[in-house]
């Protein structure tokens, strides 16, 4: 029992550090407690911090990208997190992103979260290429957000229920909005935006 355990540790160390798992393990991405394992990028990085053990967005425009250098790679995926929002707030889900100093993110597509906000894209969107009209959630509750990717194909799952499915056409002319691969990213939206996220994860897909 002594040597399996001496074995298994320095693996599942090198293998959480580096972000490199089997397809199928969950990834915890947020531990609860700190920003560990996110680099949150040189604009305003005191919009995110933790509050009673859910990152909270609150705060100038910032992102914060998952792995140490911003920059986890990700190809075909399930990513999965509890979001809460309160009244006109706007935030987003980047994927196949990577890491930027500032700005908007120019790599990847936005998944988006907005119940309320002055913006008609509304939650689950694949923000300016599959929109949505209707939030699927309100203001003030935790709900379930989860997004798929395989292939050319992505599906956002709203508490259990498919709200948005999206396939990147062949001719797709964006050289950067694009599927490729990538990390995850959190958007700080706006100073008057307040967003909370909790139990953050991810699984490779094979």
């Amino acid at each position: 029992m002594k040597i399996i355990i001496k074995t298994l540790i320095p693996l599942l160390v090198l293998s959480f550090s580096n972000v490199v798992v089997q397809a199928g393990d969950w990834i915890n991405m947020f531990d609860g407690k700190t920003l560990k394992g996110w680099k949150v990028n040189t604009e305003n990085p005191k919009t995110f911090s933790v509050v009673d053990g859910a990152i909270k967005v609150f705060g100038p425009r910032t992102h914060m990208f998952y792995g140490e250098d911003g920059n986890a790679k990700f190809k075909d995926f399930e990513f999965e997190c509890e979001v809460k929002t309160a009244k006109g707030a706007n935030a987003g889900i980047f994927f196949h992103t990577s890491y930027q100093a500032n700005g908007w993110p120019q790599v990847g597509y936005e998944a988006q979260v907005n119940a309320t906000h002055g913006d008609w894209r509304k939650t689950a969107s694949v923000y300016s290429f599959k929109d949505v009209k209707k939030a699927p959630h309100r203001d003030d509750e935790w709900f379930t957000y989860n997004i798929k990717v395989k292939g050319k194909k992505v599906t956002i799952t709203i508490n259990g229920k498919v709200a948005n499915e999206y396939t990147e056409p062949d001719d797709h002319k964006d050289k950067t909005k694009r599927l490729g691969e990538g990390t995850i990213a959190i958007q700080g939206h706006d100073p008057k935006s307040l967003i909370y996220f909790r139990k953050l994860r991810i699984r490779k897909l094979d």
